[in-house]
């Protein structure tokens, strides 16, 4: 997922009236990121949980629902072709919608084709041919991710990015829950019509499917970014392989040879991976405790939402309060002993209301956490001429946890019981908090400057 843009300050500008602050949210700019920020939303979880769900109702073992975190590749790798999507043309669409939408119209359509073939297929029968679906699904998704980065970046004047990227922020949480919780809805609804269970889901996908095209006809109504076109202009004449040459090489070596790199990049890879390893598992664990599919889809992802809206104002006033690095120990704290609420209702059992106060804390401090460190990931992109391909290098970096590291997650699980698990996956959120220290002591969050978010 992407997040609010970070950048140096010097000097204080006046603060805007209550109706100014609001009036930049109408801005016809602002309104078009908002709704790309829920096509942007929308895919990642018909891949992720919500395929879990489908997955466990159909019988699938927890080793291998855990294993699916693995159909995440395409968004850990999606800086490797962030180059192209800079560089290269769509032909045709670029031709008829501009270097930016031609893009996004491209890549959308495709993610509409990779959601219809995922419909078509049967976790009890042909888990691998549901793996290629997925992933698939996840490649379109990231690919629609840098482009739509991309275009904001280059939409929006520096007055508005602050707005637009929490309106993205808002849509895409919206457009999550409605892949999760309304498609969990919409498959009882079939089935209460008295639709099999199998094409049930097969339809609530075409449904998901059908609803990428809000952010089609979005692309298709508004304008190309004017530095899109100021680019395009500047590199018409350059090669296809030069351009590519130019924006891979450039973004990665002005970012590797920067004090302590490696070390950095290490941390961006586990700071987040306590929630990931725990997160991985969150559906199968609601699950089998015997918590219906109308509980999970109003409660983990209802109640989790506004859970979440609520967890990202307060991680924005922890990061304007505090300095990034006392503001990335509030939030590596939190997200990692949060876990335990799991542990706690391992013992509960099913009781809706303990799911929900367990949801509300995870979901409240993972907010936390995520809006500190996507304002750390944000001040990393210092040099404007490569901010879309560092940031896709270190947002996929990031989800190398979310992939490859907690993809052993339902094994953990089947040996040694859920209350262990999540005690397991607080102690893993220990790598991250060392690195950190490290890097404190090296005076490396002093060096990137005042970070506002």
């Amino acid at each position: 997922m992407t997040a609010p843009e970070a950048a140096s300050s010097t000097s204080a500008a006046p603060a805007p009236n209550w109706r100014e602050a609001w009036a930049v949210y109408l801005q016809p700019r602002v309104l078009i990121v908002l709704v790309l920020g829920f096509s942007s939303g929308l895919p990642l979880a018909l891949s992720g949980s919500t395929l879990l769900v489908w997955m466990r109702e159909a019988g699938v073992d927890l080793g291998t629902i855990g294993l699916f975190a693995l159909v995440g590749t395409p968004y850990t790798l999606k800086f490797a072709w962030a180059p192209l999507v800079d560089a290269l043309h769509v032909p045709i669409f670029t031709r008829a919608f501009g270097r930016r939408r031609g893009w996004l119209v491209f890549s959308q359509l495709l993610l509409i084709g990779a959601i219809l073939l995922l419909a078509l297929t049967d976790p009890a029968r042909s888990p691998l041919f549901v793996a290629l679906g997925a992933l698939l699904v996840a490649t379109m998704s990231s690919t629609q991710d840098i482009v739509v980065d991309a275009f904001r970046v280059e939409s929006l004047p520096e007055s508005e990015q602050a707005a637009g990227m929490a309106s993205y922020v808002a849509a895409y949480r919206i457009g999550m829950l409605v892949s999760t919780a309304g498609v969990l809805f919409l498959v009882s609804a079939f089935e209460d019509t008295g639709i099999g269970r199998s094409s049930a889901w097969m339809w609530g996908y075409v449904a998901m499917a059908a609803l990428v095209l809000i952010g089609t006809v979005t692309a298709l109504a508004a304008t190309e970014p004017e530095q899109s076109v100021r680019a395009e202009a500047k590199t018409h004449d350059e090669a296809a392989f030069s351009r590519v040459m130019h924006a891979a090489i450039g973004a990665f070596s002005e970012f590797l040879v920067r004090k302590h790199a490696l070390t950095v990049l290490a941390f961006v890879v586990l700071f987040k991976l306590t929630d990931a390893f725990s997160g991985t598992m969150t559906a199968p664990f609601v699950i089998d405790l015997g918590f219906t599919r109308n509980d999970y889809a109003a409660i983990v992802k209802g109640v989790g939402l506004a859970a979440t809206l609520i967890g990202g104002f307060a991680g924005g006033y922890v990061a304007r309060r505090y300095s990034l690095v006392a503001s990335l120990w509030i939030g590596g704290v939190l997200q990692a002993i949060s876990n335990l609420v799991f542990a706690w209702l391992a013992f509960v059992g099913t009781n809706q209301w303990a799911l929900a106060a367990a949801i509300s804390a995870e979901n409240f401090t993972g907010a936390i956490g995520t809006v500190i460190f996507v304002a750390y990931l944000s001040a990393l992109c210092q040099n404007p001429l490569h901010t879309a391909t560092q940031y896709a290098l270190l947002t996929a970096l990031a989800a190398v946890g979310r992939t490859y590291l907690s993809s052993g997650a339902g094994y953990v699980a089947e040996a040694t019981g859920w209350p262990l698990f999540f005690v397991i996956s607080v102690a893993i959120a220990v790598p991250s908090l060392i690195l950190l220290a490290w890097l404190q002591r090296r005076r490396h969050f002093a060096a990137l400057g005042p970070v506002k978010v």
